[in-house]
């Protein structure tokens, strides 16, 4: 699938965020649909991001024909899973990152029965010290990690970005005050064309890395 340019990805952001991403979605697989059931059933620690949240990232996985991606904070893979279901149409690859290793441990567990395994790779470990490991660079990249840290991980991972690469984030809305350097950053970068839509309230900023002039 081409890339498309970060203008008309932009306008699909803007289009998304006038209507529920649930109207037009294709199905989710049985057994994928399962087991995103099951974890945000017992989500007891608000760790997943929404559904609307997921079915937005499966859409830009997509839409932008990503092939190599980076999660930073997988949790217990709910996200994984929607980001490899996106991955599945474009034939690409998730390496997704979870400090705690039990909730790794989880995750992989999770992905494995939501038939994903061999389109995800969950790492456990300090993502700090696990990215500068991981071999080659990436065309998207979604971080969901300590919010105080996203300053310090686009810094890391922003080098290793292609251009035409999306950075994508969450909680940048209702988590605002924790990551007010990031939100600098979005804003002054030259970069980077961001855009922020809240299809659950939570707040994804998409990104995408151009050509500095």
């Amino acid at each position: 699938m081409p890339r498309r340019s970060w203008s008309s990805l932009l306008a699909g952001f803007c289009l998304l965020a006038l209507a529920a991403p649930v109207l037009a979605d294709p199905p989710v697989p049985k057994a994928a649909a399962s087991v995103l059931n099951r974890i945000r059933a017992a989500d007891t620690d608000l760790l997943a991001v929404s559904e609307e949240d997921g079915r937005f990232l499966r859409f830009l996985v997509v839409s932008s024909g990503a092939k190599k991606v980076l999660e930073i904070g997988g949790a217990n893979g709910y996200s994984a899973i929607w980001i490899g279901l996106g991955l599945r149409e474009t034939g690409g690859r998730l390496v997704t990152i979870e400090y705690d290793p039990a909730r790794a441990k989880d995750a992989e567990a999770n992905i494995k029965a939501a038939g994903l395994s061999d389109v995800v790779q969950v790492v456990a470990g300090d993502a700090f010290k696990a990215i500068p490991g991981l071999a080659g660079t990436f065309d998207f990249v979604f971080l969901d990690a300590w919010k105080k840290d996203y300053q310090r991980f686009f810094d890391l991972v922003f080098p290793r970005l292609d251009t035409g690469g999306l950075f994508v984030a969450h909680n940048v809305v209702n988590k605002a005050s924790e990551m007010g350097d990031f939100l600098t950053t979005l804003r002054t970068h030259p970069g980077l064309r961001s855009a922020i839509v809240s299809p659950s309230g939570e707040g994804i900023s998409a990104s995408v890395k151009v050509r500095e002039r």
